[in-house]
């Protein structure tokens, strides 16, 4: 019992200074506002090309190739069918429907 109240003398000046970081970085923080920053544009610009272009599709293209692969193997599943499928559909218009939901919403 004695270890365990010296143990909680040492803890104390570490949750006040703990208290203090974050009582510091809210008063100091700035506001933001949605949609006034461009600093991602060009990055997200880029990856909805990539995925909406040829990544799309190599990455469509590979997870047939593992479909295939699996089927080929003896182990027959509806899955190794649906998959392929749903990252064709996923990358072909869900990369649109995400981009514009998440404009709207901003």
């Amino acid at each position: 019992m004695h270890s365990l109240l010296k143990s909680a003398g040492r803890v104390e000046p570490v949750v006040f200074a703990i208290l203090f970081v974050a009582f510091a970085l809210f008063l100091f923080a700035g506001p933001a506002f949605a949609g006034a920053d461009a600093t991602f544009d060009t990055a997200e610009t880029t990856f909805t090309g990539f995925l909406e272009g040829s990544g799309g599709r190599i990455i469509t293209i590979l997870s047939l190739v593992g479909g295939i692969v699996g089927l080929a193997s003896g182990r027959f599943s509806l899955g190794q069918i649906a998959i392929p499928v749903g990252v064709g559909v996923g990358a072909g218009t869900g990369i649109p429907i995400v981009t514009s939901t998440v404009t709207a919403v901003i």
